[in-house]
């Protein structure tokens, strides 16, 4: 059931985090390049180029997704006075 009702909060958390995430990308990349990122289909594109931005944008959305997930998390452990997921990372296996 806890996880039904946090299904809003996920989703507009999710939301947010890519409307983020993409502009803080575009904000990044104007300051590595003048051109705008060049896209896997893009055939004058470089490899270096194209890894590079691509490895960025991946890396500014994972870290907005995370960021925004565990907001929404709190936000709703804070109506709800129940947190949905674990208290703790789980232990490493070998």
């Amino acid at each position: 059931m806890r996880k039904l009702l946090f299904l809003p909060f996920s989703l507009i958390g999710g939301i947010v985090a890519g409307l983020v995430s993409k502009k803080l990308f575009e904000r990044l990349w104007g300051a590595v390049d003048h051109q705008s990122p060049p896209q896997p289909e893009h055939r004058g594109a470089t490899w270096p180029k194209l890894v590079g931005a691509l490895a960025l944008e991946g890396a500014v959305f994972k870290a907005m997704s995370g960021a925004f997930d565990h907001l929404m998390r709190r936000l709703f452990g804070r109506l709800t006075g129940s947190w949905p997921g674990e208290d703790s990372p789980q232990p490493a296996s070998r």
